[in-house]
């Protein structure tokens, strides 16, 4: 038993240092024990391993006392700055592990979910971290989780439709679709909109691998009712600018709405999903302090849902 306890403190420097050091500066081994929260056999067969590795006698016996000798005091030299900086280790490690107040931050959002849902977010963010870099990456859903693969960005901001094996989703707000037409389309003068009502009208809608036309047609297509997309294309602000204009109808989220635009507003949540925004990451990544901080101001100050 007493060959298997020297081979385990041979094979461990850190204690055979922390162990000579602490009876160094107590001039104790049973002081150097009670600092060190070890049994006063276990801080001595350190002194002893220790030397025996070094081949050096590092302390005279002198009834109870001991004494340092030259070797001792050389290798103490040595040896304090290291076992103090691998004692502080845990604590320095934690403090700039936690440490948001510089560093850098990448996220990957859609158009939309840029400029409607997470400007508040940003701001306040960026006024409480100043020295924190932040990168915001314009990209479609897909593109996103593909950044978000290959370590691009850190996490994904945005809705989901279906998740991926390897993708976590939280949910954070959620918005109600609504129906807008140009001031005076028949659709407003209805007291109860159907769904066959605004399959009769021509659509403006994003393009076609975004997840507004997947969410518009498989409504459509669970009713069985023929829809028309009159023009496709990209942005909200540009759809609304349209549909001003008189060129179709459309189905945003309300969270695009500001009550200036010169529309018809019609609910439709009775037949269209709500949409539901939240954090996409990787199920096998540890978020930095950085995009913790981000995400908890992003659930304080994101736009209300419905």
């Amino acid at each position: 038993m007493a060959a298997m306890r020297v081979f385990r403190y041979k094979q461990n420097r850190l204690q055979q240092l922390k162990g000579f050091c602490a009876v160094v500066e107590t001039r104790s081994v049973s002081r150097a024990a009670d600092r060190l929260r070890l049994s006063q056999p276990t801080v001595s067969l350190q002194i002893q391993s220790l030397e025996r590795d070094l081949r050096a006698s590092l302390f005279e016996r002198r009834g109870p006392k001991i004494e340092i000798t030259f070797e001792g005091q050389l290798l103490y030299e040595l040896a304090r700055p290291l076992v103090e900086g691998l004692t502080g280790l845990d604590e320095n490690f934690e403090s700039r592990r936690n440490n948001v107040e510089q560093g850098r931050l990448a996220i990957a959002a859609g158009e939309s979910t840029i400029h409607y849902v997470l400007p508040r977010a940003v701001k306040q963010f960026s006024a409480e971290h100043p020295g924190i870099v932040l990168t915001l990456n314009n990209v479609t859903g897909q593109q996103g989780l593909q950044q978000l693969r290959d370590r691009i960005v850190d996490f994904c901001v945005g809705p989901m439709l279906d998740t991926p094996s390897d993708i976590a989703f939280e949910p954070v707000v959620a918005f109600a679709p609504v129906l807008i037409a140009p001031l005076g389309h028949p659709l407003s003068k209805l007291r109860k909109i159907s769904l066959r009502d605004i399959s009769r009208h021509p659509l403006i809608l994003p393009p076609r691998h975004l997840s507004t036309w997947r969410q518009v047609e498989m409504v459509f297509l669970q009713h069985n009712l023929p829809y028309e997309v009159r023009l496709e294309m990209g942005g909200w602000e540009v759809i609304k600018r349209y549909v001003e204009l008189g060129m179709g109808i459309s189905i945003v989220m309300s969270v695009c709405l500001t009550g200036r635009e010169r529309l018809e507003v019609i609910s439709v949540d009775r037949y269209f999903p709500k949409r539901v925004y939240g954090i996409v990451q990787l199920n096998t990544r540890t978020l930095s302090p950085q995009a913790r901080a981000f995400i908890a101001t992003f659930k304080r100050s994101a736009p209300k849902g419905e």
